[in-house]
C-alpha cells in the first residue's frame, strides 16, 4: 500500500524545501478572467447583476432579499442549541479579550523642548467581512473578522456569506451584527468594493474565501483595501522523539489537511522512528477523511533533519501559516503566521477558541506580516505641535535639509516662522 505522506531526506528533502520556499500566493490565473467579468458586471449593473449571480450560485430565492432581516438573525440564535450558544460565547470572549490587548493606544510626548509628537488611533469607517459558506460553513470566521472590527470601533460592519447556515446567523446575532447579506463569491467582493443599491461600499474587505473570492480581492485592491490574499491552509510541525506524541501530530496534520485538497502540511523531525510512526498514524486517520487524504498524498511530507536548529531554519524559510513546536525553539522563529507551543496546543484551538485570529497569511506572506488583527481595522495618524521656542530649535537644520533637496518653498515656510518666533 502506498503511504500517505512521503518521508524525505538529503537531496530530495532539499529540493522539496526549495520548491515550497519559492511558492507564491495561490495561483489565480485559471479563475481570474471569470472573476474579472463578475466584478465588472456588478460594478456596472449593481443589484441586477448581483442578484443574478446570487440566484445562480448562492441559493438566493427570486423574491428573497439580499439582506438578512435582523429578526431572522435573532431567531437563528434562539433556535441554536445551548451548548453551541455557550461555545460561541466562550470563543467570542477570548477573541475579544485578545483584541483588546493588542489594540494600539494613543500617546503624545515631547521629542525635544518645544516639539511635541504623538499618534492618534482612528477606526476605518466601513469594513466588509467575508465569511465562507461553501464546503465548510465557518461561523468561526465571522467571529474572527467581526470582533476585531468591533474592538476597533468600526462604525459600519457589513457581513457577506453565501448560503449562511444557522450557526453563522446565530454568531452574527450574538455579536449584534445588523448588516448581513446572503451573497458570496466574486460578486460579493465586487458589491462591497464598489457598492450597489442593496449593499453600500466599504473601505476595506477582510476574510478568506475560495479562488474566485481571492481573485476578486486582488482585482479590487486598488479601489478598496484588503488585508491580504489568502491561499490554501499551511501547517508545519517540529518535533523529536520523546517530545512529540505521534497521535497528536498525526491528528493535527489531518485536521489542517481537511481544509483543502491543496493544503500544505509538513512535519520536520530528527527521528526516523517518529517519522514512520506518524506516517502510519496519518494513513489510518485519513481513511475516513478523503479531503485530508488527497491533500497529504499530494502535498504532505515528513522531512528528516539533522537537528532541531535545522528544523527551525527550514521552518523560517517556509514561512508557514501555522507552526507547532516545543517552547525552547520559539525564540528562534522569525516567519510564521501563528505559533502553537507544546503538544497540548492543537492548531484547531487557534481555529476556534484560544483568542488569536485564524485569518492568517499564506503563500510565504508570513515573511512580512502576521495574522488579521485590530491593527487591520484602524489608522495610526501621526500628529505634531511646535511652539515658538521649538521652531527656533528646529528651523535651521530643517532649512538645511530643504535646501539640500532644492525645495525653496519648504525652506521659506520654515524661515518665515522662525523670523517671528
Amino acid at each position: 500500500m502506498k503511504m500517505m505522506m512521503r518521508i524525505l531526506e538529503g537531496l530530495a528533502r532539499d529540493r522539496f524545501v526549495r520548491a515550497v520556499e519559492e511558492r507564491g500566493a495561490h495561483d489565480l490565473a485559471e479563475v481570474e478572467p471569470a472573476a474579472r467579468r463578475i466584478v465588472s458586471n456588478v460594478r456596472r449593473k449593481g443589484d441586477s447583476a448581483l442578484r443574478r449571480y446570487a440566484q445562480r450560485w448562492d441559493g438566493l430565492g427570486s423574491s428573497e432579499p439580499l439582506r438578512v432581516p435582523e429578526t431572522d438573525l435573532h431567531e437563528a440564535w434562539q433556535r441554536t442549541r445551548p451548548e453551541l450558544q455557550d461555545a460561541i460565547a466562550q470563543a467570542a470572549g477570548n477573541i475579544r479579550t485578545y483584541c483588546e490587548w493588542q489594540k494600539p493606544e494613543e500617546w503624545r510626548r515631547e521629542i525635544q523642548p518645544g516639539v511635541s509628537v504623538g499618534q492618534l488611533v482612528r477606526p476605518i469607517e466601513a469594513v466588509g467581512c467575508y465569511v465562507p459558506g461553501g464546503r465548510y460553513p465557518l461561523p468561526s470566521t465571522l467571529l474572527m473578522t467581526v470582533i476585531p472590527a468591533q474592538v476597533a470601533r468600526v462604525p459600519r460592519i457589513r457581513v457577506v456569506s453565501p448560503r449562511p447556515v444557522q450557526a453563522t446567523l446565530a454568531a452574527a446575532a450574538f455579536l449584534g451584527v445588523r448588516e448581513f447579506y446572503r451573497v458570496g463569491g466574486a460578486q460579493a467582493i465586487a458589491a462591497l468594493a464598489y457598492g450597489t443599491k442593496s449593499i453600500p461600499r466599504v473601505n476595506k474587505i477582510v476574510g478568506p474565501g475560495n479562488r474566485y473570492v481571492t481573485a476578486a480581492k486582488k482585482l479590487v485592491a486598488f479601489d478598496c483595501a484588503i488585508e491580504f490574499l489568502a491561499g490554501p491552509t499551511e501547517a508545519v510541525f517540529i518535533s523529536k522523539e520523546g517530545e512529540g506524541d505521534p497521535v497528536f501530530i498525526a491528528a493535527d496534520l489531518v485536521a489542517q489537511a481537511e481544509h483543502d485538497p491543496d493544503a500544505l502540511c509538513i512535519l520536520l523531525t530528527t527521528s526516523r522512528r517518529l517519522a514512520k510512526t506518524v506516517q502510519t498514524e496519518v494513513q489510518r486517520r485519513t481513511r475516513a477523511n478523503p479531503i485530508a487524504g488527497q491533500s497529504l498524498s499530494r502535498r504532505g511530507a515528513i522531512l528528516l533533519v539533522a537537528s532541531l536548529d535545522q528544523a527551525v531554519e527550514t521552518a523560517n524559510r517556509i514561512a508557514p501559516e501555522h507552526l507547532t513546536l516545543p517552547p525552547a525553539l520559539v525564540p528562534a522563529v522569525q516567519n510564521a503566521g501563528s505559533i502553537f507551543i507544546n503538544e497540548f496546543t492543537p492548531q484547531s484551538a487557534g481555529d476556534y477558541i484560544s483568542g488569536p485570529n485564524h485569518v492568517l497569511p499564506t503563500g510565504a506572506m508570513a515573511r512580512v506580516r502576521g495574522g488579521l488583527s485590530v491593527l487591520d481595522y484602524v489608522r495610526i495618524v501621526s500628529c505634531q505641535e511646535v511652539s515658538r521656542a521649538g521652531i527656533r530649535r528646529i528651523a535651521a537644520p530643517a532649512i538645511v535639509l530643504a535646501e539640500a533637496e532644492g525645495l525653496r518653498g519648504h525652506a521659506e515656510s520654515l524661515r518665515v516662522r522662525s523670523s517671528y518666533a
